[in-house]
């Protein structure tokens, strides 16, 4: 398993496992840690370590989604893009042409050799023994390429696809189901909800499929689908099932997550790729799987199109994603709750606390209230309520019906926006101060930013390094993703504005002290 190709890890605690879908060119499955346990510890495609519902969940937004009106370009005016339902033959041959293969190549770092042992074992790694300073090196560059879906969704060459099949991409390539293979480039990307869009780059064919969406919250239980995708880069395959279950919140893949469950049989590579109704419009982007194996085992996962949708939108005309905020920490409410609180039933969200300053302190909430509904529709757990208020506008209005006290009040509340600082979980572009790390992205290290990059346990501060672009003075002194800086110029690095600041500040050269898969580097920049 390689950990850059989709910001993956492993941790083996469950004998079931949620594994994205994205794949390697060799095969590989590729997994990344979940939260439930009782469901599973293996959720590839995931860097968010989920709550569970029924704890303190704070109503950020931060990975759901807007409803932004979208753009004329989305609907596809192919005179076969909205046919009547027909036999599944017909609606596979419609489909199949609008959902293209994505070829990503990143650079990943392996362990270097002593060149003694590069000569028997013929490829890098440590030789038998081996261990720390006993000729390992300094890590070494190799190129990897993942492979993914993604489906067409406009005539000027504008894919959608998922986060993870894209992430820390330095090159795309997109392969038509004719065979036909063109260069692409990330428009934007949105990791919490794990959607990411991309662009043909150059001349787009004339003969583009774009596929329309359909109406995802239209589907039934025991609607028959169709998945289409690149499963393990065999090429285009078509498998069918049914809408097995809708409003899946709870999985533990992304922050928020409103997943379609069907059985249609995705496996490694179908990551991006589409679910279509039986009239072959898009209902779904396929996107992880429920599996022992890592292989498809009857459970699939799809972002709604109903989300996927605006959230596109969003990216095209904004480059980002702004989410409607209430401002409260909330929690599914249980038995024990409602006794404890003399209400009758255990229905709601409970608000545990209230951020002053937000909407919701303007309006008046308190800790204590139990939202029933939103707009007349019932809230019953956490993740509902916080997926509803983040599908919103900022600036909205939503009438929130609650319980105060025993007591039955309907509460009207002007949603905000999001706070970019929880947004963006402190991360920062450090090209936009255009000092020495010019075109590099950091982070605060996290627990899960930490096993996404596999940082050792024993680098305990620092800054890590999440993107560096190429052609950079960073990159052309061997800066890369994965690296924490320690120190700038002699000083030490302890968070995100600690190294805004010192960047900042440098003038003309600095010295920076990267920690890199437990070793230490100095790295000299230079304007």
């Amino acid at each position: 398993m390689n950990p850059a190709l989709d910001h993956a890890s492993r941790r083996r605690t469950s004998r079931r496992h949620i594994s994205a879908l994205a794949g390697l060119a060799l095969g590989a499955t590729l997994v990344m840690g979940c939260s439930r346990p009782e469901v599973s510890e293996v959720c590839e495609g995931s860097h968010h370590q989920a709550s569970a519902s029924s704890v303190n969940a704070q109503d950020t937004g931060s990975a759901a989604y807007a409803t932004p009106s979208a753009p004329a370009t989305l609907t596809a005016t192919d005179p076969l893009a909205t046919p009547p339902v027909g036999s599944v033959a017909e609606v596979a041959e419609r489909v199949v042409p609008s959902v293209v293969s994505i070829s990503a190549t990143r650079m990943v770092r392996t362990p270097a050799m002593n060149p003694f042992f590069r000569e028997f074992f013929g490829q890098p790694g440590m030789g038998p023994g081996m261990g720390p300073g006993m000729g390992q090196g300094m890590p070494e560059e190799q190129q990897q390429q993942g492979l993914g879906s993604g489906v067409v969704v406009t005539r000027d060459g504008v894919i959608l696809t998922n986060n993870h099949v894209v992430e820390q991409a330095e090159d795309l390539e997109v392969t038509l189901s004719d065979g036909r293979k063109l260069a692409a480039e990330v428009v934007g990307t949105d990791p919490q909800s794990d959607l990411a869009v991309v662009r043909i780059q150059g001349k787009v064919p004339a003969n583009l499929h774009p596929l329309e969406f359909g109406d995802s919250s239209a589907l039934r239980l025991g609607d028959v689908v169709l998945a289409v995708g690149n499963p393990f880069g065999v090429g285009q395959t078509v498998t069918m099932g049914i809408v097995s279950a809708k409003g899946r919140s709870s999985v533990g893949i992304v922050d928020y997550e409103d997943f379609i469950q069907t059985d249609a049989a995705i496996n490694p590579g179908n990551s991006g790729g589409a679910l279509v109704n039986l009239r072959g419009e898009l209902v779904g982007i396929n996107t992880a799987i429920l599996s022992r194996s890592g292989g498809y085992q009857g459970i699939g996962f799809a972002i709604p199109a109903s989300m996927a949708r605006p959230i596109m939108s969003s990216l095209l005309s904004d480059g980002k994603v702004a989410r409607g905020w209430l401002g409260v920490a909330i929690q599914s409410m249980d038995s024990d709750l409602a006794a404890a609180m003399k209400l009758e039933g255990a229905q709601g969200v409970l608000i545990s606390d209230v951020t002053p300053g937000s909407p919701a302190a303007r309006a008046g909430l308190q800790r204590g209230d139990v939202i029933t509904a939103i707009d007349g529709r019932p809230m019953t757990e956490s993740s509902q309520l916080r997926n509803t208020v983040a599908s919103r506008n900022p600036s909205s209005k939503v009438a929130l019906d609650i319980m105060r006290n025993s007591k039955a009040q309907r509460v009207e509340v002007t949603l905000g926006t999001l706070p970019n600082s929880q947004v963006a979980k402190a991360e920062s572009e450090l090209g936009k101060s255009d000092g020495l790390l010019s075109g590099v992205k950091v982070a605060n290290l996290t627990p899960e930013l930490r096993t996404r990059f596999n940082v050792p346990e024993e680098v305990q501060s620092g800054v890590l390094v999440t993107q560096v672009s190429r052609g950079s003075r960073a990159y052309r002194v061997g800066l890369r993703a994965g690296d924490v800086i320690v120190e700038f110029d002699r000083q030490a690095v302890g968070s995100v504005p600690a190294l805004e600041e010192l960047n900042r500040k440098a003038e003309g050269s600095a010295l920076l002290l990267v920690s890199r898969q437990g070793n230490t580097v100095f790295l000299p920049l230079r304007e």
